[in-house]
């Protein structure tokens, strides 16, 4: 990765040209700068495929004032974890203590003090990155180094919401290891572990797109949420992970279905409607996956 790339990206909003200039002219060596001379153009930057790291905001605009756009951005999952420094005139207690209230994470009054710019803007990323590492660290499971079950149920939600939204199907696939307790038992939990590792990595090498999660559910359980995905293509993709784990031939002698690792999975699709909760279907896909193991193991259970 290139240092441009590795750099992170602050938006410098303000409707006055020579507050941009100063501003990005002081920040450019150190990141990448975005500009907007109005709130509307600030939400679209934003809201789209690459935010920023961190926006300084102005206060006093035409339209959309700071406190709306720094509302707006609190409103939104996509962007309410941006930290906002406000850059403003108004030095009065009130104007800080209401700019706080809304969320921002720091005040900066005009005229600048770059220095004092640049130790603000260097100490809000540094907490941001803190933040998301830590967030990072409390989702993914630690043995498999996947999303964790906290990870599943938070997606599992947003996603349920948002297919609802575009009318998109939203598929689910519980997936259990086959005989695992026997596995432990006669191979050892270490052993056991490096199982563990090994289907949960092929499993997510089979993950066709970014927006699907493979999750460890707990134990030997794994999910794997597929939103915008109908129920054959969540079949065929369940198949191709049956398969991969079949292929790793990893030796199980007390597996009833086959003299290796083998997995069995229930698949279940479905258009949300808010009416209903989104456990429906994970408790829809459950109720397969318990059909293939009473069915011999080593297969994928759905329903046209």
């Amino acid at each position: 990765m290139s240092d441009e790339l590795a750099k992170q990206t602050v938006l410098i909003v303000d409707d006055e040209p020579i507050n941009i200039k100063v501003l990005g002219q002081a920040l450019a060596d150190s990141y990448r700068v975005k500009t907007a001379i109005n709130g509307s153009k600030a939400l679209n930057i934003v809201q789209s495929a690459q935010p920023p790291d961190l926006v300084l905001l102005d206060i006093q605009m035409p339209e959309l004032d700071g406190y709306e756009v720094l509302l707006a951005m609190k409103q939104s999952d996509l962007t309410k974890n941006i930290p906002v420094i406000f850059i403003t005139g108004k030095d009065a207690a009130e104007d800080e203590a209401k700019g706080l209230e809304l969320g921002a994470m720091d005040y900066i009054p005009k005229p600048f003090n770059i220095p004092v710019v640049k130790a603000r803007v260097r100490n809000q990323l540094a907490l941001k990155q803190k933040a998301e590492l830590l967030e990072k660290l409390v989702s993914i499971d630690g043995l498999t180094e996947i999303p964790n079950r906290r990870n599943y149920d938070e997606k599992l939600q947003s996603e349920w919401r948002r297919c609802n939204r575009s009318r998109a199907p939203l598929s689910i696939i519980m997936i259990d290891i086959d005989s695992f307790k026997p596995y432990n038992d006669n191979y050892g939990h270490s052993q056991g572990d490096v199982a563990l590792k090994k289907v949960a990595s092929v499993i997510k090498s089979k993950g066709k797109r970014s927006g699907d999660l493979i999750a460890r559910y707990g134990g030997e359980e794994f999910v794997v949420l597929l939103p915008e995905t109908d129920l054959p293509s969540a079949v065929e993709i369940a198949e191709t992970m049956r398969q991969a784990v079949e292929e790793l031939k990893i030796p199980h002698e007390y597996n009833p279905a086959s003299d290796h690792i083998t997995i069995s999975l229930g698949v279940w699709s479905v258009i949300p409607d808010l009416d209903t909760s989104p456990l429906t279907l994970q408790k829809q896909a459950d109720d397969l996956l318990y059909k293939a193991k009473q069915q011999g193991r080593n297969q994928v259970s759905y329903t046209l």
